[in-house]
């Protein structure tokens, strides 16, 4: 396997925060004098017809030293919450993650959370918020809006605990040149509702009008290989969209992503065992 050559960002911490610092300004000069409109209405009356529910646990089994994280995790996802429930997204209008939930600080009252980062889970403020992130895009993927900007983490860092939906289907973000975002093409206005159960962080995607359609996400082709003396997991996520009434006719099948990562542990069945 040939080996990567390493970006200049990733062989000096000075270029490293220097790549972060323009990405940064090229995001603000984005926000701010770009052509895009961003969804920034906020209201507690909500919107007549649901879309898509999905609820995300709070807290995993993913060892004793890690419980302090998670715990300070749900302050940060109740403070990051407070700047999306309710949002309204108007046609032609974007939902931009990082605009609305703004950069975590301790001023802010962030705590430190697990956060994945150069391959490794660490402590870093704010970590956590992006089971939100993750949230959100399985309930856009569930509606005709269009994904403009998503990204997935380049490793698997624990095992599967529980785990409900399809591997990669989350959306990580990274303030703020690491965003997610999704764009209201359609004739509906739409709206994001998220709130805490007792375990539970729950969402909601709303429609103004009643659709006649809906969606199916699965999973195909999943895989753990071995290359080398490492472990990598693949996938691939596919849509339906089908008719609600009569018998389910599906409209449209699509490809929505294609997954491959490291994996950080040693996964129970391996499939295949590939050499360099």
């Amino acid at each position: 396997m040939k080996k990567q050559r390493k970006l200049l960002s990733q062989r000096h911490f000075i270029f490293y925060f220097l790549s972060v610092w323009l990405r940064r300004v090229r995001r603000y000069f984005d926000w701010y004098f770009g052509s895009k409109k961003y969804a920034s209405e906020l209201t507690n009356k909500k919107l007549s017809f649901r879309v898509k529910k999905h609820q995300s646990v709070l807290l995993k089994k993913l060892g004793a030293n890690d419980i302090e994280l998670q715990i300070n995790k749900i302050t940060n996802l109740k403070i990051a919450v407070k700047n999306i429930d309710g949002v309204i997204i108007k046609p032609g209008e974007t939902f931009s993650f990082c605009k609305l939930v703004g950069l975590p600080t301790r001023k802010k009252g962030y705590l430190l959370g697990m956060e994945l980062s150069f391959g490794k889970a660490r402590a870093g403020v704010g970590g956590g918020i992006c089971q939100i992130s993750n949230l959100i895009h399985w309930l856009a993927i569930h509606s005709p809006l269009t994904i403009v900007e998503r990204y997935h983490h380049s490793f698997d860092p624990f095992p599967d605990d529980g785990r409900v939906l399809p591997f990669g289907s989350g959306a990580t973000v990274f303030y703020n040149y690491r965003d997610y975002q999704f764009t209201n093409n359609t004739k509906y206005t739409f709206q994001i509702n998220l709130w805490f159960s007792k375990k539970c962080l729950e969402g909601e995607l709303l429609v103004s009008e009643e659709l006649d359609f809906a969606y199916h996400v699965y999973e195909k082709e999943h895989q753990f290989l071995k290359i080398e003396n490492e472990y990598y997991r693949k996938n691939e996520i596919w849509r339906d969209k089908y008719f609600k009434k009569g018998h389910g006719e599906v409209l449209e099948t699509e490809l929505i992503a294609k997954n491959f990562a490291k994996v950080m542990y040693t996964p129970e069945n391996c499939q295949y065992r590939v050499s360099s």
